[in-house]
C-alpha cells in the first residue's frame, strides 16, 4: 500500500508541479498560428466570396444554420461589410501575435474567436485540415503555450536576469499593456453581453477567462505570501497538462479512425486508392509529376498499403519511443509529399503541426539551438548597437515587466 501511495503521489506531483511539454506546445502554437495566418493571407483577395457577404452561402442561409447547430461566430452579429473586414483583420492579427508569442493567454482566446467565427460562418468551405485547426484553436486556450520560443518567455527571462542583478522593478510599476488590454476586452465583452449577442454557455466561458486574468493579476500584486501564487500555478499546470493529453489523444484518434476506415474500403484493400486522386484535376497542381507517380503501379501499391499501415499502427507505437519516432518521421514526410503532389499545403501543415506534439524534446531543443545560432549569424548582437552606444559603453537595461502579471505565458 505504501508503494501504491508513493506512486500516486509522484504522479500527482508530476502533473501539478510543472506544465509538461513546453517545447511541444510551443511548436503546436507556432504551427497552427502560422498555418491559419498563411491561409488567411493567401485567401485575402477571395475573402468576401469565402466568408463574406459575396459568398454563395448567403446571410439568411448562415442564420438558419447557426440557429440549428448553435455554432459560435461573431460574423453573424452584423451583415455589414465593415464588420466582416474588422473580424477578418482580427483573425489575421491574433494569428500573427500568437505566432510570435505576445500575450499568449489573450491571443489564444482571440485566435479561437477568429477561427470559429470564420469557419462557422461558411462550414462548407473547409476540409480535414480546417477541422483540425478548429479543434486545436479551442485546446490551445487551456495550455501554457508561451513558456518557450515566445516574446512572453523573453520578457520573463529579462525580468529574472534583472532580479538576479538586484535591479528590482520600480515601485508601483505595473504591466500597463496587460491592464489596458484586459480593460478593453472587458468593455467589449460587457457590450456584447448587454446586446444579447452571446449564448449563456459562451458568456460563462468568456467571463470566466476574463475573471481568471483578474485573479491572476490580483494575486501577483496583492498576495503577501507565496501560497496563493503557488496554488494558481498548480491549477494552471493541471489544466495545461490535461489539455496537452487531449491534444495527443485527438491526434491519435484522427489517425486511428482514418486508418480503420481505409481498411474497410475496397480501393485501399486492392492497393489502388492512391491512383485515383492523382488523376483528378483539382488534386493535380503538377500534372507531369502526378502522371509520373501514377504510371508506376508498384509505387502506388506501396504508398497505399504504407499509408494504412502507418495510420493504424501509430497509436500503438507510443509505448516504444524509437518506433514512434520512425513512424512520426514517415507521417510528416507523407504530409509534405501530399502538400506538393496533391496541392494541399494547409491541410498538410495542420497535420504536421498536430504531429509535432509527439516530437522528442531533445530534438526540439537542438532545433531551437540551430535557429538561435542562425539568428545570431544574420543579426550579430554588436550590429544592433548604435555608434553612440558603443562609445558610451554598456548601459544598465531597464527593469523588465513582471512576467506573472497580466496576459503573459
Amino acid at each position: 500500500m505504501n508503494r501504491i501511495a508513493v506512486s500516486i503521489s509522484r504522479g500527482i506531483a508530476r502533473v501539478t508541479d510543472a506544465a509538461l511539454g513546453p517545447y511541444q506546445t510551443a511548436v503546436i502554437r507556432i504551427g497552427f498560428a502560422a498555418t491559419w495566418l498563411l491561409f488567411l493571407l493567401r485567401e485575402f483577395p477571395h475573402r468576401q466570396e469565402m466568408y463574406g457577404p459575396d459568398g454563395p452561402w448567403k446571410w439568411d442561409l448562415a442564420q438558419q444554420l447557426v440557429a440549428d447547430n448553435h455554432a459560435f461566430t461573431i460574423l453573424m452579429w452584423s451583415d455589414s461589410r465593415v464588420w466582416f473586414e474588422i473580424v477578418y483583420a482580427l483573425a489575421v492579427l491574433s494569428a500573427l501575435l500568437l505566432l510570435v508569442g505576445w500575450r499568449t493567454r489573450t491571443m489564444s482566446v482571440l485566435f479561437m474567436v477568429g477561427v470559429l467565427s470564420l469557419q462557422n460562418r461558411s462550414i462548407f468551405m473547409g476540409d480535414g485540415g480546417d477541422n483540425v485547426i478548429h479543434l486545436m484553436a479551442i485546446y490551445l486556450v487551456f495550455t501554457r503555450c508561451g513558456q518557450v520560443w515566445s516574446l512572453d518567455a523573453r520578457r520573463a527571462r529579462l525580468a529574472r536576469e534583472a532580479r538576479a542583478r538586484g535591479d528590482l522593478p520600480r515601485a508601483g510599476a505595473q504591466d500597463r499593456v496587460g491592464l489596458v488590454l484586459w480593460a478593453a476586452l472587458g468593455l467589449l465583452l460587457a457590450a456584447a453581453t448587454g446586446a444579447g449577442r452571446l449564448s449563456p454557455g459562451w458568456l460563462m466561458i468568456f467571463w470566466g477567462l476574463w475573471a481568471v486574468q483578474a485573479l491572476w493579476w490580483a494575486v501577483g500584486r496583492l498576495a503577501r505570501t507565496a501560497e496563493p501564487r503557488i496554488l494558481l500555478d498548480v491549477i494552471a499546470n493541471a489544466v495545461h497538462n490535461a489539455a496537452l493529453l487531449v491534444i495527443m489523444a485527438e491526434a491519435c484518434l484522427i489517425y486511428a479512425t482514418a486508418g480503420w476506415y481505409k481498411i474497410q474500403g475496397s480501393r485501399w484493400q486492392d492497393g489502388t486508392a492512391v491512383y485515383y486522386p492523382l488523376h483528378l484535376d483539382y488534386f493535380s497542381p503538377w500534372p507531369a509529376l502526378s502522371d509520373l507517380l501514377a504510371s508506376h503501379g508498384t509505387i502506388v501499391m506501396l504508398v497505399t498499403y504504407g499509408t494504412v499501415a502507418v495510420q493504424v499502427a501509430f497509436p500503438f507505437t507510443l509505448i516504444n519511443r524509437r518506433v514512434k519516432n520512425v513512424l512520426l518521421a514517415a507521417m510528416m514526410t507523407e504530409h509534405a509529399v501530399i502538400a506538393v503532389v496533391l496541392g494541399l499545403p494547409f491541410f498538410s501543415l495542420a497535420m504536421i503541426a498536430a504531429d509535432a506534439v509527439f516530437l522528442p524534446t531533445s530534438f526540439l531543443r537542438r532545433l531551437g539551438g540551430w535557429a538561435a545560432r542562425a539568428r545570431r549569424r544574420l543579426f550579430p548582437p554588436g550590429a544592433r548597437k548604435l555608434p553612440s552606444q558603443r562609445a558610451q559603453g554598456p548601459r544598465t537595461p531597464e527593469p523588465a515587466e513582471d512576467p506573472h502579471v497580466g496576459f503573459t505565458a
